[in-house]
């Protein structure tokens, strides 16, 4: 064999996707990046579990992040689109949240890089819950409650947007799943998955390549990736002037897949089936496809076991929702006495 051909081959290699994957693996807590590089006390995660299903954090107080990232619900609403404020609904589907503390980039076009940076974005924003940060920080400095919790967790009385992300990011990175019967079955339980799944699992790994994006502890390269859905949602080209990152999303995670449906950034997949049809047919017709989208010629039973794994990487998470919340609230009516949203 020449010296050339086996430069080809070796580049071949090289560029393969599958290459690049990460094998799948459980999430190392030890791994999690913390902002201050230490995990946030018991105390910081529940304050912002207040905050998270607190209604005062939208402009008329009638949603809160739990209306669409319901914990009953695998943190989805299981819309196709989510409504925003005025009940219109929004552009694209709710994404779970599920080990978000490993992730290193937010929102389904990676517009944010840190959940410090996310979660006050849907607050703010004038589709979703459409409150303005001079009225978010009104609110809560009436509030004894929370005047009580941040001085309490941050031992300061001036409450800044800043401390409020701290608390809401706390809350979120802790939504953690890591025991699904998947992840008995690498610490060595063997019987934790069934024949089907079993085979679902070597599938994944190959005949259905699968893990040239869905790779590692969260199945999900952390990627942007050209599904052949989006025909007019630019997805990343949105945040990265750059055409050749047109209509591509996020590679969400596969973890407790199960609970989150509808699939993909505009929800228009309703179950597995139909996931696992599409992707077995090569995905869709836009512009700009992935070249990793093809064909996988998957058998009906093939089909089954992969879902079968799938369905393996299930571990709720449980979340009891806070007290009631009139402690932490002013009256409707003193909220609304001479409140305007944008000032």
């Amino acid at each position: 064999m020449s010296a050339s051909t086996i430069c080809l081959i070796t580049l071949s290699m090289l560029t393969s996707a599958s290459v690049f994957a990460e094998p799948l693996s459980t999430p190392d807590i030890d791994d999690i990046e913390y902002p201050v590089d230490m995990p946030p006390s018991a105390e910081e995660i529940t304050l912002g579990k207040y905050l998270f299903f607190d209604p005062q954090l939208s402009g008329n107080h009638t949603i809160s992040c739990a209306t669409c990232h319901n914990p009953d619900n695998g943190f989805g609403d299981g819309l196709k689109l989510s409504a925003g404020h005025d009940g219109k609904p929004l552009t694209r589907h709710t994404p779970p949240l599920y080990n978000l503390a490993w992730s290193s980039s937010l929102f389904w076009d990676g517009r944010a890089s840190s959940l410090e940076h996310q979660v006050l974005m849907p607050i703010y924003n004038p589709s979703e819950m459409n409150l303005s940060e001079k009225v978010l920080l009104k609110r809560i400095a009436k509030s004894q409650f929370y005047q009580s919790k941040f001085k309490q967790v941050y031992q300061q009385t001036d409450i800044t947007p800043h401390l409020i992300s701290q608390a809401l990011a706390a809350f979120m990175r802790d939504i953690i799943t890591n025991n699904s019967p998947f992840d008995e079955y690498l610490a060595g339980a063997e019987n934790a998955l069934s024949p089907q799944a079993k085979n679902g699992l070597a599938l994944f790994e190959g005949k259905a390549k699968c893990i040239e994006c869905h790779d590692g502890a969260n199945f999900t390269d952390d990627s942007f990736h050209s599904l052949g859905i989006a025909f007019e949602d630019k997805g990343r080209a949105n945040v990265i002037k750059d055409n050749s990152l047109a209509y591509r999303f996020k590679t969400p995670t596969l973890r407790n897949i199960t609970l989150t449906a509808p699939y993909m950034h505009d929800g228009s997949l309703p179950d597995l089936e139909s996931v696992m049809t599409f992707y077995n047919d090569g995905g869709g017709s836009g512009p700009n496809k992935d070249k990793l989208m093809e064909p996988l010629n998957l058998s009906q039973s093939e089909i089954r076991d992969l879902i079968a794994f799938l369905s393996a990487l299930t571990d709720p998470v449980l979340i009891a929702r806070p007290p009631s919340m009139t402690q932490a609230q002013i009256s409707p009516n003193e909220m609304h006495k001479g409140e305007n949203i944008w000032k």
